[in-house]
């Protein structure tokens, strides 16, 4: 599990399942920074992971301020499957 910071919207959204440097990651959940005082381009801060690691992040068994933190551009950011709306 780590903290994805993503410059820009690359067009995802909570439980979808992304591809990131050919490392496949579930967006567990996700913060919005930059609409009011921010930056010219959004910010996503994502909490991404594994399946195995879903229960984890579920249960809040994790330290967040420990989790690694990675940044990269929207256009590195493939999105692989998106959650169906109507199985919310």
């Amino acid at each position: 599990m780590k903290q994805l910071i993503v410059h820009g919207d690359a067009g995802f959204r909570r439980d979808d399942v992304i591809e990131v440097d050919g490392e496949e990651l579930i967006c567990f959940g996700m913060n919005k920074q930059g609409d009011w005082h921010g930056p010219d381009e959004p910010q996503l801060w994502c909490t991404v992971g594994t399946e195995d690691e879903r229960e984890e992040y579920d249960k809040r068994q994790y330290v967040p301020n420990w989790l690694e933190t990675e940044s990269v551009d929207a256009e590195d950011v493939e999105i692989v499957s998106e959650k169906n709306p109507l199985n919310v």
